[in-house]
C-alpha cells in the first residue's frame, strides 16, 4: 500500500524521513487526490525539475496554502513566484542590493550582533536557544540590512513569526497570521516613504535605487521582497541554528569536530543543511502536460518537490541517514536549483558559519534537553520552536 503524505500532518513535522524514503521506493511519483498534489521524491527527479522551469512554473507561488497560491502570488512571495521574463528583471534589480560584496561586508555586524545575543545565554548557562539565540540572530540581520530600527525589531519578528505559524486542523495561514501580514506590509509601506524623503546606507534605499538598463523596481515589487526577506530569510536560517546544534548533540562523536578545531564549523553548517535541510519542500506548476515514471502529469497541476528528501537519497548519499561531517554535500538541493536557486545562500551560510564559530570558540560542550524540544508546525520550514540547552562554557 502506498504512504500517505501530507505536508500538513503533524507527524509528518516531526519526522518526515521514514515516509520520504517509503516514497523514493514505493511512489518516486506520489499522488495526494484530496490535497490535489502531486510530489517528487528522488534526487535525480527534484534536481531536474527545479531546473525546469519551462514545464516546472513557479506563478503561483511556491507554498501549497491556499492564501499563499495563485497568481497574486508574488505580491508576498516577490520574484520566488515569478517565472522569465518577469524572474529575470526582477532578480537582476534585487541582486544589486544585494551583490556578494555587500554581503561579505556583513560579516563584523554578524558578529557584533552574534556576541550581543551570545552573551546572556554564556552567563546564565542555559535557556531556550531559539528564543534567546537562534530566533534573534538571523531577524537582527535581516533588519539591519534593510534598515529597521533596533526599537522595532522585536515587534517585527514577533509579526514574522505569526505569519509562519500554522495551527493543526487548519490547512492555511490562521486569521492571526493574516493580520500580522498586513501590518507587517504597512511597516514597509512607511519605511520605504520614508527612505524615499531620506535615502541611507542601507537595503531599502539601495533597492529603490537599484536600475537595469532604465528598468526600476515600483514600490510594491520591492515590499513584496522585503516581506520575503524577513519570513523566507529569516524563518529557514533560525531553523538551521537549531538544527545545527541539535543533531550535534544527537551525535556527539560528530560534534567533537567544531567544538575542537573552528575550521570544521563549515562541514557541521553544510551536514546539516543537507541531513535536516529548513525548506524541506516547494512547489510548482506544471504548464505543459509532463510524464514522470510512466504516469502523466496534465498541465495546471501542482507537484511538490520534496527537497529533504532528495538530501536523503541513498542513490547520492552514501549512508543519507547518518549524520557524518567528514561526507561530500555538495549534490544537496537544500537551495534549491536552476534560476531560482536561492538568492539568500550566501548570506545564510555566512550568517550560520559566524554565529557557529563564536559559539564553539566560547563552549567545551553542550547538552539539548530532547524531551522538552518543541518543533515548529510549518508546510514548507522544518525545525523547532524552542530548544532547551544547556552550555559548558569554557
Amino acid at each position: 500500500m502506498v504512504p500517505s503524505y501530507s505536508p500538513y500532518d503533524y507527524a509528518v513535522h516531526e519526522d518526515p524521513y521514514p515516509i520520504y524514503a517509503r516514497l523514493r521506493e514505493e511512489a518516486p511519483l506520489y499522488r495526494n487526490e484530496e490535497l490535489d498534489f502531486w510530489a517528487l521524491s528522488r534526487h535525480a527527479d527534484v534536481t531536474r525539475a527545479f531546473r525546469d522551469h519551462e514545464t516546472f512554473s513557479s506563478a503561483n507561488g511556491v507554498s501549497l496554502e491556499p492564501s499563499a497560491w495563485g497568481p497574486k502570488a508574488h505580491r508576498t512571495m516577490s520574484f520566488l513566484a515569478l517565472d522569465p521574463p518577469r524572474h529575470t528583471r526582477m532578480r537582476a534589480l534585487v541582486s544589486r542590493g544585494f551583490t556578494p560584496r555587500r554581503v561579505n561586508e556583513l560579516g563584523d555586524g554578524i558578529r557584533a550582533l552574534t556576541r550581543r545575543h551570545l552573551e546572556p545565554l554564556l552567563d546564565k548557562g542555559e535557556g531556550d536557544f531559539v528564543a534567546g539565540f537562534a530566533g534573534l540572530l538571523p531577524m537582527d540581520v535581516i533588519s539591519q540590512m534593510m534598515g529597521v530600527p533596533e526599537a522595532d525589531r522585536a515587534e517585527v519578528r514577533r509579526l514574522a513569526d505569526l505569519v509562519v505559524h500554522r495551527e493543526e486542523g487548519l490547512n492555511d495561514v490562521p486569521p492571526a497570521g493574516m493580520e500580522a501580514a498586513l501590518l507587517l506590509v504597512g511597516y514597509y509601506e512607511e519605511m520605504l516613504a520614508e527612505r524615499r524623503r531620506s535615502p541611507r546606507d542601507d537595503l531599502t534605499s539601495a533597492l529603490l535605487e537599484a536600475e537595469v538598463d532604465g528598468d526600476r523596481l515600483a514600490d510594491r515589487e520591492i515590499i513584496a521582497f522585503l516581506f520575503l526577506m524577513v519570513v523566507a530569510g529569516n524563518e529557514t536560517t533560525t531553523k538551521l541554528l537549531a538544527n545545527a546544534l541539535y543533531w550535534g548533540s544527537r551525535n556527539p562523536a560528530q560534534l567533537a569536530a567544531p567544538l575542537r578545531d573552528p575550521a570544521r564549523v563549515d562541514d557541521w553548517v553544510e551536514e546539516t543543511l543537507r541531513y535536516d535541510t529548513s525548506s524541506q519542500m516547494l512547489a510548482r506548476t506544471v504548464a505543459r502536460d509532463t510524464t514522470w515514471h510512466g504516469r502523466r502529469i496534465p498541465a495546471g497541476e501542482r507537484v511538490l518537490l520534496l527537497a529533504g528528501s532528495a538530501n536523503r537519497d541513498p542513490r547520492v548519499f552514501d549512508r543519507p541517514d547518518d549524520y557524518d561531517l567528514d561526507r561530500d554535500t555538495s549534490p544537496m538541493v537544500s537551495f534549491g536549483g536552476g534560476r531560482h536557486f536561492c538568492l539568500g545562500a550566501n548570506l545564510a551560510r555566512l550568517e550560520a558559519r559566524v554565529a557557529l564559530t563564536e559559539l564553539t570558540g566560547r563552549i567545551k560542550g553542550l547538552e539539548v534537553d530532547h524531551d522538552r524540544a518543541e518543533r515548529v508546525h510549518s508546510v514548507n520550514v522544518r525545525g523547532f520552536a524552542t530548544l532547551p540547552v544547556r552550555l559548558e562554557v569554557r
